[in-house]
């Protein structure tokens, strides 16, 4: 494949709102290193928040760096060393960049490193995927085995945070409680069905992604700015309450309530991210005498989270078109941020090579 000298990216160098569109040098590779050609790359909220870089940016990344993490492309050049994949190859990335020698990596949880650097964030790296090329370590790219479109592959990255989620808390005979459905929560209405819940339960304040849920999979919706939440939940649960909880919203207010919401012996997993404390007003008796199992998580489980996202969609067991709402050439980046700052999106598939 032919690798050009120049390309267009985008960045950010300062601390300011957005991102500029520059021409820059395509990066070299380095020993163990691939260069990827950039076929999609998908805008998460995270980046929202690097874009506007408010607090939670702030937190979570470093200036100066290429935003996007959830990219897909094919391998276009080679570092000295790397035998595992090989120009031509397809692949995504795992945007965690694990350092292989602390605890955890030594534990198999490369997806807690101690020490993670992340793609995307200029964490470790000034590469991401909003670019015509990006420089990769191999070890961090997932090799594509099935025939997934190149739309599918990019969502291969948060659909893995979801599947990580609701295979963490058992939903095989178990209702599930989806908050929040956004492109992560949609993912975990639709992966909770296929790992074996009975039935999924969807709530949001926007009709819209309500309408998205029902969509991937949802066998109730509950729209929370218009019904009382515990008195539905109770009433479909002949008041046990709900067996498991995806926390998916990010909603403080939410989270805080939720506990009251789940049985006894329930289970309930974080993904979002809350914009407030977790204050529970009783603890007694929504949380310590219901023996409840609570648990986060922080991406995927290197590589089994890749290869069982896969698999569902490659089977046909996920559908992930519903989620996608908009397909835009990168040059196209300003408008997009828009659209999703405005609600008016949900996913956005950006093609860096237009």
């Amino acid at each position: 494949m032919s690798v050009p000298s120049q390309m267009k990216c985008l960045v950010k160098e300062t601390e300011k709102e957005g991102y500029d569109l520059v021409t820059r040098p395509v990066p070299k590779a380095g020993p163990g290193d691939v260069i990827i050609k950039i076929d999609k790359v998908s805008i998460c909220g995270s980046d929202i928040n690097l874009w506007k870089w408010n607090d939670v940016a702030k937190v979570i990344a470093t200036i100066p760096f290429i935003p996007g993490h959830e990219a897909t492309g094919v391998v276009a050049a080679a570092g000295e060393g790397v035998t595992e994949l090989r120009a031509g190859q397809r692949v995504a990335v795992e945007n965690h960049f694990y350092c292989g020698s602390c605890y955890l990596c030594k534990e198999a949880r490369g997806d807690i490193c101690q020490r993670m650097d992340q793609y995307g964030h200029g964490r470790g790296t000034d590469q991401g995927g909003c670019c015509q090329f990006s420089r990769v370590p191999a070890r961090f790219c997932y090799a594509l085995t099935r025939d997934l479109t190149p739309d599918q592959a990019v969502l291969l990255e948060p659909m893995g945070v979801a599947h990580n989620a609701v295979d963490s808390i058992d939903v095989k005979g178990e209702d599930v409680l989806v908050l929040g459905c956004g492109p992560v929560g949609l993912f975990a209405v639709a992966v909770a069905g296929a790992l074996g819940a009975p039935a999924v339960d969807g709530v949001d304040v926007s009709p819209a992604r309500l309408e998205l849920a029902k969509q991937m999979g949802a066998t109730r919706v509950i729209n929370s700015a218009k019904e009382d939440i515990m008195s539905t939940l109770m009433s479909l649960t002949d008041n046990n309450g709900v067996g498991r909880i995806v926390e998916a919203s990010g909603a403080a207010t939410l989270l805080n309530q939720s506990f009251s919401w789940l049985r006894k012996g329930g289970q309930m997993v974080l993904i979002g991210i809350p914009k407030g404390p977790l204050h529970v007003e009783n603890v007694l008796t929504d949380v310590v005498f219901k023996s409840l199992t609570l648990k986060t998580v922080h991406g995927r489980r290197i590589f089994h989270t890749w290869q069982e996202c896969e698999r569902l969609l490659a089977d046909g067991l996920v559908d992930a078109a519903p989620v996608i709402s908009h397909r835009l050439p990168m040059s196209q980046f300003e408008h997009a941020f828009h659209e999703l700052i405005n609600g008016a999106a949900c996913k956005i598939i950006l093609d860096p090579q237009n």
